[in-house]
């Protein structure tokens, strides 16, 4: 059953990618639309002001000559030149408000996609939990993150669970605890293990399992270390990840967030699993920041969710 379920999602992520991109496409073709439709509300200015300029000398003509004929002729030319410039625009403005219609459904049929997608997942999730089954998890996370990836929409908090169970779910979805080349630590402040927290727990796992993911990636050698603190005067749940990797470059920092940006082409990925984090993580209300004052010779990642 999981099977078939996990070709519709596959059809639908498909479409869905597809339908993004298209979207994308057209937005692109809105705005190369409008700039032509400004350069040419330009062009008609242009000519308007020439045609004011003629009309102010043929007040001045005391006798009609040859240069007078001529200025009329002109005059006659600017006006077929703009009855063409005026046809053109109404042209690119049909051709804008086509564009934004499309844009419009494509929207639309893009986010009824999410929602099919969505509610396979739910049901893929259940499976995986009932059968145990890793890969099937693991490739549940992949889908999901494609939407997470440019999700604007805000996500419910629906779970009320400790602040630590979404500690323990990243490390065990991760695997960063049996990782036998490396030493892991995890610290949890006595508070933070006694304090509930107001949020959905399958994507503030997601983010928090990309953060502790890519420690794990860059770290070749050394350690990785979670740790789980509560600040009760801002109300924050926070998931400090620090390692010993590579480190990034200042340059560098702001970048990472961006999809697809991949500072090491060595390592497998696409580039996408900290625009994730932060994505989920804005979305819940909290944020994912790259701590630029940490000394190690890593990095230091932190995740911050509302109380």
């Amino acid at each position: 059953m999981w099977i078939a379920l996990l070709i519709v999602v596959a059809l639908a992520l498909g479409l869905a990618i597809a339908l993004y991109f298209q979207v994308k496409a057209s937005h692109r073709q809105a705005d190369e639309q409008q700039q032509l439709l400004t350069d040419y509300q330009q062009r008609v200015d242009d000519q308007q002001k020439l045609l004011d300029d003629y009309r102010a000398l043929e007040k001045n003509f005391d006798s009609v000559g040859e240069g007078y004929e001529q200025a009329l002729l002109a005059f006659d030319k600017m006006e077929e030149e703009q009855q063409q410039a005026r046809q053109t625009n109404e042209a690119l403005e049909k051709r804008c408000a086509d564009l934004q219609e499309q844009c419009t459904r494509y929207e639309a049929f893009a986010k009824n996609a999410r929602e099919v997608i969505g509610q396979a997942l739910v049901g893929m999730r259940e499976i995986a939990k009932t059968s145990g089954d890793t890969k099937l998890t693991a490739l549940i996370g992949k889908i999901s993150d494609v939407d997470d990836l440019d999700g604007q929409q805000p996500i419910k908090r629906t779970d009320n669970i400790l602040v630590s169970q979404v500690a323990d779910e990243a490390i065990a979805a991760s695997g960063v605890d049996k990782v036998n080349y490396l030493k892991f630590d995890k610290q949890v402040a006595p508070d933070a293990a006694a304090t509930m927290l107001s949020t959905n727990l399958v994507k503030a796992v997601r983010a928090l399992t990309h953060l502790l993911d890519n420690a794990l990636k860059f770290t070749s050698d050394g350690g990785v270390t979670l740790k789980v603190t509560v600040d009760m005067d801002k109300m924050l749940a926070i998931y400090t990840v620090e390692d010993t990797g590579s480190g990034i470059d200042e340059s560098e920092r702001e970048h990472v967030f961006e999809p697809y940006v991949k500072l090491n082409q060595f390592f497998d990925g696409r580039g996408t699993g900290l625009t994730v984090a932060r994505s989920i993580a804005r979305r819940l209300d909290g944020d994912v920041e790259l701590d630029a004052t940490f000394a190690g010779s890593g990095c230091r990642f932190i995740l911050t969710l509302p109380i």
